[in-house]
């Protein structure tokens, strides 16, 4: 499943956010094992992390949301699915050299949790991270950007479409 979306402006990824992280809450629901994996693709000032801030914020998150450019990850935990906290973890790839430094950092773990994973320049760990649920490639046209998201599991595609 493919869609393509223009946010004309950073209001308009915070809506498309929002709209996400509803759908994100009630798939984290249905999700048994492994959580749900998002991969997050662009160039330098696409938005991939303002995308990233709107849906933790969208998820009840109430503090600045930074890119984990210089720590790889950032790990969340907001309100709850049911009684239990949701995790998420935050992944910046874009210092990776090596694909195999997914597997050197020991970030494989945090896939042992029932978890959201947001990652930013998954490409930088190709053929490490397995075939996301939802991909969305960010690119900036003008003051806009589109968006072109991509569903590569049922659940993925669960998530992609109230948007």
């Amino acid at each position: 499943m493919e869609r393509v979306f223009v946010l004309a402006d950073e209001r308009a990824t915070h809506t498309f956010g929002s709209k996400l992280a509803i759908a994100l809450i009630t798939a984290m629901r249905a999700v048994t094992t492994h959580g749900i994996q998002v991969h997050l693709s662009g160039d330098l000032g696409s938005g991939k992390t303002t995308l990233v801030r709107a849906i933790l914020w969208a998820l009840g998150y109430t503090q600045y949301v930074r890119s984990p450019t210089y720590t790889l990850v950032e790990p969340y935990i907001i309100g709850n699915v049911d009684g239990v906290p949701l995790l998420v973890y935050h992944f910046d790839l874009y210092r990776f050299v090596y694909p195999s430094e997914w597997e050197d950092m020991g970030f494989r773990e945090y896939y042992d949790t029932q978890a959201l994973h947001l990652i930013e320049w998954p490409e930088r760990a190709s053929g490490m991270l397995g075939l996301p649920d939802l991909q969305f490639v960010l690119e900036v046209q003008g003051e806009s950007r589109k968006l072109t998201a991509r569903a590569y599991s049922e659940t993925g595609k669960a998530c992609l479409a109230p948007c």
